[in-house]
This record gives structure tokens, C-alpha cells and sequence, in this order.
């Protein structure tokens, strides 16, 4: 049986509450040298840009010396550097701990705001945040909430339990509730148990139901109805609603509410992909908010119950929502 490759220390700190990029060199292939397979492999950057890291002494090896760029290809080495990070407006809305101790951290997070480091959003996460906030360079997502969603999201402290907590969410040992504000229709009978097989493909924004196995489970309960205020726009009666996810795909709630016939307000995907939102336009946020989790820590064994202290805008005042305004971390924003 072939020996696991251990993978070396970070050479390198963190910038910005942001790892630095890991490389491993493939063990396969036709490159005489790590600039060559660097330069294929961030293509996207240019081989100017791969060239002045090299130059500047940026990409180094697991002793933290800078690298060559004419360093023979190695397989399996490991090198590291530090991306450009992207120009990010920043997230004017604060990140609420709302527990804290030497194994975990609760989050209670804002819309807008993305778990962990993604594509355009990188210091502008709540991870990223929360490492240069609490000075916890170790910390870790333990699951990943929607950038959109508002709402409770669990850390890990110490990388060696990050594993166990993870294991909590693969094995559906967390119950987790959210709330929603969408469109009531008095036809739509409720409660209900809504069971679909959603698939989201890659580079596709959206997920979609398709004939098959179930893999998503939602309940969905109607918490309560009242009149619209803003008829001119279309909107009709509004809907508070409990969502209980017995499973967690893809934007799951959000498809199983749209496949119902009642999307969840300042939904930019369903039921229907509309215009990018400029970076900065912080109007209309995703009504939909993870509102508690429970489970019993597999580290300490003790049972833990949090809840958000967020109230949805459009449910306390849609004309509030639809103005954009904020109040705070209380308002649901």
C-alpha cells in the first residue's frame, strides 16, 4: 500500500486573515522546470505574472527560501505563494460572535458577506474576517453558508477537530432551521414535506430539479401571513416561513420554495437569473436566514443550541427592504 504523502507546514503567514496558495507538483509530467508547469498551470495570471514572483522572490519551497525559477522540475514538491487579492468593496455590515471557546466559534452572519474564500471574494468573507477579528489564524469553516443567506455559520478552532465537526453536517447530526419571507398563496397547502433530486453543475449558476432519486429534503411550514405593502410593485400577500433542510444541497431551500410556486424575496437566481447587482449595491438582500442550529459536540459532548439574533427586513417592514435600509445586525441585513 502506498504511504500518504505528508504535506508540509505553510512556509509562508497569512495575509489578510488569507492562506497562502499550496502547489504540489504533479507526478506526472513533460515540464523541465517549476516555472514551466507554474506558468501552464496559471495561465489565467500570464507568464509576465508568474515571471516578476519568481523575480521578487514570492514563490518559495516548504523551507520558506524563494525558488528559482530555472529549479528543476520536482514531483510531488510542494511550493507556496501569496495570491493578488482582488479589489473587494467592502462588506458595510457587522459580523455578530455569538458563542466562542477553545473548539469552536458561532458566527451570525450578514448577507453579502461569503463564508470562506471564493472567486472574487477573499478578505471580504467571514472567515477571513473572523481570523484577523479574533486573532485565530487556525480557524477553520466547519460547513459554508450561501454568500446571500444571512445567518449562523459553525468555525472550527484547532485544525486537528475541524474533521469531527465536518463529519457533524456529512451525517445529518445538525439540526438546522432557517426562515424565509416569500410571496403566500392561501392554495398552497402547509405543512409539507418537499422531496426532490436537485443537481447543480458546475459553472452553471443555478441548480435545478431533474427525475430521479430524491436527495434534497425540505419541510416547509407557514409561520404566518399578511398583506402586502407595496401592491403597485406586484408583490402580493407575504409569507413568514420555517424551513427545516433534512438534507444540504445546492441552494436547496431556494429551489424547493421556487419549485412550490413561492420564490424567497431578493432571490437574484430564481425563479429566474436577473442582471448582475453592481459591487456596492447592498439593496434587497436574499431573505432567507439560518436561524439556529443544534447538535451535540463531538469534542466536548455537550449540547449546544444557538439562534440568530437577526429579524428578516421585508417580514418587519417591506418598504424598509425594498428602500434598502439597515439597521443593524438585528435587522436582518
Amino acid at each position: 500500500m502506498r504511504r500518504k504523502t505528508r504535506t508540509p507546514p505553510s512556509p509562508l503567514p497569512q495575509r489578510h486573515g488569507v492562506d497562502p496558495v499550496r502547489v504540489r507538483l504533479p507526478a506526472t509530467g513533460s515540464w523541465a522546470t517549476v516555472r514551466e508547469h507554474l506558468v501552464e498551470r496559471l495561465s489565467g495570471a500570464g507568464a509576465g505574472t508568474v515571471d516578476g514572483m519568481f523575480d521578487a522572490g514570492l514563490i518559495v519551497g516548504a523551507d520558506g527560501r524563494p525558488v528559482a525559477p530555472d529549479a528543476p522540475y520536482v514531483p510531488g514538491m510542494f511550493v507556496w505563494f501569496h495570491r493578488e487579492l482582488p479589489a473587494e468593496v467592502p462588506v458595510p455590515f457587522p459580523l455578530e460572535v455569538v458563542y466562542r471557546d477553545e473548539h469552536i466559534v458561532v458566527a451570525d452572519k450578514p448577507h453579502f458577506l461569503a463564508t470562506t474564500p471564493r472567486g472574487g471574494h477573499v478578505a471580504e468573507t467571514a472567515l477571513a474576517r473572523l481570523r484577523r477579528e479574533l486573532d485565530l489564524p487556525t480557524l477553520s469553516a466547519a460547513h459554508r453558508l450561501d454568500r446571500l443567506t444571512a445567518g449562523l455559520v459553525l468555525f472550527t478552532v484547532r485544525p486537528e477537530e475541524r474533521g469531527a465537526y465536518q463529519t457533524l453536517f456529512r451525517d445529518r447530526r445538525v439540526r438546522k432551521e432557517y426562515e424565509a419571507v416569500a410571496p403566500y398563496d392561501p392554495a398552497l397547502a402547509l405543512p409539507r414535506t418537499v422531496r426532490s433530486r436537485i443537481v447543480k453543475e458546475r459553472g452553471v449558476l443555478t441548480a435545478r430539479e431533474v427525475p430521479g432519486e430524491p436527495n434534497a429534503e425540505s419541510r416547509v411550514e407557514l409561520l404566518g401571513h399578511r398583506p402586502a405593502e407595496a401592491a403597485a410593485e406586484g408583490i402580493g400577500p407575504l409569507g413568514r416561513y420555517r424551513l427545516v433542510p433534512a438534507t444540504g444541497q445546492t441552494h436547496q431551500l431556494r429551489v424547493h420554495m421556487t419549485a412550490l410556486g413561492v420564490p424567497i424575496l431578493g432571490d437574484p437566481l430564481y425563479p429566474e437569473v436577473t442582471g448582475p447587482v453592481p459591487a456596492g449595491d447592498f439593496r434587497r438582500p436574499l431573505q432567507l436566514l439560518a436561524l439556529a442550529l443544534e447538535f451535540t459536540d463531538p469534542v466536548t459532548g455537550g449540547e449546544h443550541r444557538f439562534r440568530s439574533g437577526r429579524v428578516l427586513t421585508a417580514w418587519a417592514s417591506y418598504d424598509r427592504w425594498a428602500a434598502g435600509a439597515y439597521d443593524g445586525p438585528r435587522d436582518g441585513q
